[in-house]
């Protein structure tokens, strides 16, 4: 018996055919019963692959007209910039950088990509406006940004980025972070982890493991999305009627002693949620340095899941970033955005995934 296509593949046939030009600027699609026919599926499923085109702006359904085509098929390859400074930092980045590279090899786009990956942020600061500059003299067809952080002006400097970008008509799309704290929002289109909800499954982690004092640890200048992982963490918290205040949130130098001292430690009922795991590593040191013990007086996790964190002393307890996704979806708004600039600007979150290890369990 032979199986009906599915939604999906009909779906990626009609998008190829259109982006081969196949299908050219404003010619018509068959109708949907047409299709419907031609796959043995039903029309409903034919008209969700058409709203689905038009959401992406490939097609316009005209009443009494039909379904034409808007995609401008182009022969040219296209080429897009990629602006992520914290690949010099953050195996995240260099995680998506590499996805990207990936997707450019397979797809009809080139990725340029011109540095601003040193490992100190000042550095970053200085190429990374010097690289936008080049890339909007080069005419790049897009350029994927992840905002710059951990340097006291960053907010200033993204906001110059984007406003470059935007007045030289390029499409952009922000990659981890928007460029503004939330509930503010730009106009741009952003591929990001459900910080949010990474913010409540951390906290409701440790409340399972035993923990009815928590304090959340993170650096000064750093990224908006941190506030949104601190929003998630305390609506888990109060939903649990523990006490969260601002006794519990701590921005400093986790290297610093003194600083570290100031933090309320319950022996077995304390937990420590970092912003990411390279702060966790440097806290951890200066915890084990005044006398307080993982997963005895407390239990410590973070963000982003860096190769180095399951070889620490306590093997770190960390979120997984879907890093993979984030660089596909960005590549798929990307040309959404390009085939139809007057679209509205999303933000698509993604899930990731908790690694449970040893530093955040009571031994």
């Amino acid at each position: 018996m032979k199986t009906k296509p599915s939604y999906k593949s009909i779906y990626d046939i009609l998008k190829k055919d259109i982006l081969d030009g196949i299908y050219p600027t404003g010619s018509l699609l068959p109708t949907e019963l047409t299709l419907a026919d031609q796959y043995s599926v039903s029309r409903p499923t034919i008209a969700k692959v058409y709203n689905q085109l038009q959401t992406e702006g490939y097609i316009t359904k005209k009443k009494g007209l039909g379904t034409i085509v808007n995609h401008k098929y182009t022969s040219t390859t296209l080429s897009f910039g990629l602006l992520l400074p914290g690949a010099g930092e953050s195996e995240i980045f260099s995680i998506i950088n590499d996805q990207l590279l990936k997707q450019s090899e397979a797809g009809k786009f080139n990725c340029l990509w011109e540095g601003a990956t040193a490992s100190n942020a000042n550095i970053r600061r200085e190429l990374i406006e010097a690289c936008c500059d080049n890339y909007i003299k080069k005419g790049v067809d897009g350029i994927f940004f992840s905002p710059l952080e951990r340097v006291a002006d960053a907010d200033e400097i993204n906001i110059r980025i984007c406003d470059k970008i935007e007045k030289a008509g390029i499409p952009l799309i922000l990659i981890d972070r928007d460029i503004y704290n939330f509930p503010q929002r730009s106009n741009f289109d952003i591929v990001c982890l459900d910080n949010f909800s990474a913010g409540c499954i951390m906290a409701q982690h440790l409340i399972d493991q035993g923990c009815t004092h928590i304090h959340f640890f993170y650096r000064p200048d750093s990224a908006c999305s941190v506030n949104m992982r601190l929003s998630g963490i305390k609506e888990v918290i109060h939903k649990n009627k523990l006490t969260f205040n601002e006794k519990n949130v701590h921005c400093g130098n986790p290297e610093d002693i003194n600083f570290v001292k100031q933090m309320q430690i319950i022996s077995g009922k304390t937990g420590i949620i970092c912003a990411n795991d390279s702060t966790a590593a440097v806290l951890m040191s200066t915890l084990a340095d005044i006398g307080v013990q993982i997963s005895s007086d407390l239990l410590i996790c973070a963000y982003d899941n860096m190769k180095y964190s399951m070889h620490l002393k306590h093997s770190l307890t960390s979120f997984k970033q879907p890093c993979e996704e984030i660089a596909n979806v960005s590549v798929e708004l990307m040309f959404r955005r390009i085939n139809n600039t007057n679209a509205f600007p999303v933000t698509v979150n993604l899930a990731g995934e908790i690694i449970v290890r040893d530093s955040s369990k009571f031994g």
